[in-house]
């Protein structure tokens, strides 16, 4: 289908092809060698070309299924030349038809740049709810059915496409290094801004499109379609039945509508990965936008110095100039230790030179961290002992409290969350401390929970309510607690319940 565009002749194949297209768009589809002759000036074909090479060019598209030609049987012939030229039309067959517009196709995409339009997340929001009215209106139209949902598919290819390139476009972005760092640091801080933008309300826009498919959906979506079917008013066909290749169109784009927002195999939907994707790219960016700041922020790097310094050592002249320059490449060092005063400044006057005055000690400290000793007085030592004795009294009574807790729940063990009714709030503390670490154990196949305290002495047993019980009612004096009436048995660990002791007394 696409030979026309290799070989040497595929610029007059592809002008004749693109003759035929702009013939089309004019409603004419059949074009004689005249014709055809003229429509080439208009796309831009201006060598020579005999009337030879023509033919030739239309008999090969011919054999190539492209073109197809008839003979004009209602023109009337003056001559029998005008007869040779004027009797045979040419126009283009289905292959042809779909050969062009691949073409016109990938020179589009070659030619436009991929983009992400929250325009058009809105537009297919506004086509969704506009056909959410239409279908609850019993008055409403089918042609306008038909329209609108026709809108709403090119919205929905729209966004396809333009998420497609543009992700493709996004992703050689990450992957490429400009030679130019002042024109790539703009294209990825512009990038960056773009994406920041389009991820402003997303979800909400997100969310809304989904609620309108859901909409629909509960309305019936084959309604829908048939109501549309009947707008569509479909010419007729000798052929199959078209109606049902249609409806097939149509259900193929509605389940692509719904796997970008709402897939019903519980799958995430398309838009939240483009989600992720942009929030992945910004972060990428903006690494590599830091490395190119850093980069210029520092203008040269060691090995460049070094090279430099290698010519400089070149192109001494004498060894004098050498051990100069060398004593001051690598005998230099940072001047932290200018602001060092003599212990006496009374004997050196400031106006004196660095290199007459006596030397100042420097603090190693200062040469290897840049900063210098500090002698102050040394801290004083907080005493803790009255801090311990306070945490040690407060130890010993929450170990009372708990001790006294754990002594009245044993006591009245096994018994009824509903039998305590009134209890303080240390007591309910750690009663409900017991129940937590029981409710956390899976039960048996009785239902019965089993846990032991930290320290592995009490041993809490809480067995399921009775089927019907009414709830309990704790009251302490901060409050009211409602649950389960469930049987709490509190015992030492190791030592027999008293509920399992009763039971193997009775039988």
């Amino acid at each position: 289908m696409f030979r026309f565009t290799a070989g040497d002749r595929a610029p007059l194949y592809s002008a004749i092809l693109q003759a035929f297209g702009d013939a089309n768009e004019r409603l004419v589809t059949a074009l004689g060698l005249d014709d055809v002759r003229e429509r080439l000036r208009g796309v831009g074909w201006f060598d020579a070309l005999t009337d030879d090479d023509l033919t030739q060019a239309l008999k090969q598209l011919r054999e190539w299924q492209l073109l197809d030609v008839i003979q004009n049987h209602a023109e009337n012939y003056r001559t029998a030349q005008e007869y040779e030229r004027r009797n045979l039309q040419y126009s283009l067959t289905r292959r042809g038809e779909a050969a062009f517009a691949g073409v016109q196709h990938a020179l589009t995409v070659l030619a436009s740049t991929g983009a992400l339009q929250t325009a058009v997340l809105d537009a297919i929001a506004d086509r969704l709810a506009e056909l959410d009215r239409l279908l609850a209106d019993t008055g409403s139209g089918d042609r306008r059915i038909f329209s609108t949902l026709q809108e709403l598919e090119g919205h929905l290819d729209a966004l396809r496409g333009n998420t497609k390139q543009f992700n493709g476009e996004l992703q050689r972005l990450l992957r490429t290094d400009g030679a130019e760092l002042s024109t790539f640091h703009e294209v990825k801080g512009a990038t960056v801004a773009y994406l920041q933008e389009f991820l402003t309300n997303l979800d909400q826009r997100s969310h809304a499109v989904a609620a309108a498919v859901a909409r629909i959906e509960d309305r019936g979506p084959e309604t829908l379609w048939q109501r549309a079917l009947r707008g569509a008013e479909l010419p007729p066909s000798g052929g199959a039945d078209p109606a049902s290749e249609w409806l097939a169109r149509r259900r193929a784009r509605w389940e692509g509508l719904r796997a970008w927002f709402l897939p019903g195999d519980g799958s995430p939907a398309r838009v939240e990965q483009l989600h992720h994707v942009a929030r992945r790219a910004i972060v990428t960016l903006l690494q590599v936008l830091d490395r190119i700041t850093e980069s210029r922020r520092r203008s040269t790097g060691a090995v460049q110095d070094f090279r430099e310094l290698a010519r400089w050592f070149a192109a001494a002249p004498t060894d004098d100039d050498l051990h100069r320059l060398w004593s001051t490449a690598f005998g230099l060092g940072p001047s932290r230790h200018a602001h060092l005063a003599h212990a006496d400044p009374e004997l050196t006057a400031a106006t004196e030179s660095w290199r007459d005055a006596p030397p100042v000690e420097v603090s190693a400290l200062l040469r290897t961290s840049g900063r210098t000793e500090r002698f102050t007085r040394t801290g004083r030592v907080r005493d803790v002992a009255e801090l311990k004795a306070v945490r040690a009294e407060r130890a010993r009574a929450e170990r009372a409290e708990l001790e006294a807790a754990w002594s009245l729940l044993r006591a009245q063990a096994p018994v009824r969350l509903s039998h305590f009714g009134a209890l303080d709030h240390e007591v309910f503390e750690r009663l409900m401390d017991l129940l937590g670490r029981a409710l956390a154990v899976r039960p048996d196949s009785t239902g019965v929970r089993r846990a032991v305290t930290g320290d592995g002495r009490v041993e809490v047993v809480l067995r399921p309510p009775a089927a019907g019980a009414a709830p309990a009612m704790l009251r302490t004096p901060r409050g009211t607690l409602t649950g389960p009436d469930f049987v709490v048995e509190v015992h030492t660990a190791g030592t027999v319940p008293a509920g399992a002791a009763l039971e193997e007394a009775t039988g």
